[in-house]
């Protein structure tokens, strides 16, 4: 693939099999950089003599900046070239977790946190628009699967992996080895990416005219109950196993969501496009199931191994799906439709972790149980949304 630059994201480049993959190990190593702490929390919380509280925020921060700067930022870069904007992302990555790798200063650590959740706000919506411009319309959701399953194959087996690596070394080798991934990935895309010219910003195409196309606005209401609905009850995952007594403990429900999570995004690759409000249907009516499962046969062997499957199954494509079907709604500015999207997506997140903390701190004799009809209570009018947007949601 050429370097040659083109001159707006028409859709009619065709991008390799490798450029879709080189542009997925960069959100792997964006939701990397995210998560990392959370696995390596005591090690890390040893290390620099903090409670494990200040290790969290360090998720948290990154989260919160991703959110807050998403927009304002996506907007301000719009006029980039794509490719250019990229590399400075992924170079914000790659010293961020240097300087925590080789720092003891917290505060300093903060600091190099909130830079990668800026970075990570900019790089989810805007590498969706990118990939999508460099290929016809009628595989723009295949070609978004594929960059966005980085996402998926973080959290399934880059995360534990990142994990096995802090434990059983030192919590800076993790970092380090994220430093040195990112670099590596930064030198291949110098070479092999393609050059994309930005866009200019107008009164049309800016965030707040986004919010008045009703088509995105059901999007973003899907966003919001989809995501409450998943996260709510995996940032408790670990106690959810502990109170229905999973066989196998974390390590096997961990296994068998990622399990889950690949083959819903090996097969949304191949329908996404031409099924689209099927394939967002069909996975919203796996993750009630699983929390139908968890609720009637907690105690049952194999009906929680199907559940997780199954919950696997619907979270999978999350990210995918409804990136997908924003930027099917929109001709111009992709990357600005999708960052109000991604910052829903990373509001929502925190909202379902503090709704979740509510219910276990006010509501005790219900428990993480609460969690799982909080779940039930999103999937429903989502699957109700889903099943009646057929314009909004169209291939």
């Amino acid at each position: 693939m050429s370097s040659t630059t083109h001159s707006a994201p028409s859709g009619q480049n065709y991008a390799s099999w490798f450029i879709l993959g080189l542009m997925a190990s960069v959100t792997f190593i964006g939701i990397l950089s995210e998560l990392v702490p959370s696995g390596i929390l005591p090690q890390m919380t040893q290390g620099l003599a903090i409670e494990q509280t200040q290790v969290g925020f360090l998720v948290g921060i990154y989260a919160l900046a991703s959110a807050i700067f998403a927009i304002p930022m996506i907007s301000m870069t719009l006029w980039m070239n794509r490719k250019t904007l990229l590399l400075a992302l992924l170079l914000g990555f790659t010293l961020s977790n240097l300087v925590v790798a080789i720092t003891s200063s917290y505060p300093l650590i903060v600091a190099m946190r909130i830079i990668g959740g800026i970075c990570a706000g900019i790089m989810w919506p805007m590498i969706a628009a990118y990939g999508a411009a460099l290929v016809p319309e009628n595989m723009q959701g295949r070609a978004i699967t594929i960059i966005m399953s980085g996402n998926t194959f973080g959290v399934s087996l880059g995360l534990p992996l990142m994990t096995f690596i802090g434990t059983e070394m030192d919590w800076r080798t993790t970092f380090f080895a994220l430093a040195a991934l990112g670099a590596g990935i930064m030198l291949l895309c110098v070479k092999f990416l393609p050059a994309v010219e930005g866009e200019k910003l107008t009164q049309s195409n800016s965030p707040l005219a986004m919010l008045k196309n009703p088509s995105v606005l059901i999007v973003l209401w899907l966003t919001f109950l989809t995501v409450v609905a998943h996260y709510g009850a995996y940032t408790y995952i670990t106690l959810l196993v502990e109170t229905i007594d999973f066989v196998g403990g974390i390590s096997l429900a961990l296994l068998i969501f990622g399990i889950g999570s690949v083959v819903s995004v090996l097969l949304s690759a191949k329908i996404i496009d031409h099924y689209l409000r099927q394939l967002i249907l069909a996975m919203l009516a796996c993750g009630l199931l699983a929390m139908l499962l968890f609720v009637f046969f907690a105690g049952s062997w194999g009906a929680a191994h199907i559940a997780f499957f199954l919950w696997g199954l619907a979270f999978g494509p999350l990210v995918t799906m409804y990136q997908t079907a924003i930027s099917k709604r929109v001709a111009h500015a992709k990357a600005v439709a999708t960052s109000v999207q991604s910052s829903v997506f990373n509001f929502s997140i925190m909202i379902a972790t503090w709704v979740g903390g509510l219910i276990l701190t006010h509501l005790p004799q219900v428990g993480v149980f609460g969690i799982v009809y909080l779940s039930i209570i999103c999937f429903v009018p989502a699957m109700l949304i889903t099943y009646m947007a057929t314009r909004a949601l169209r291939s």
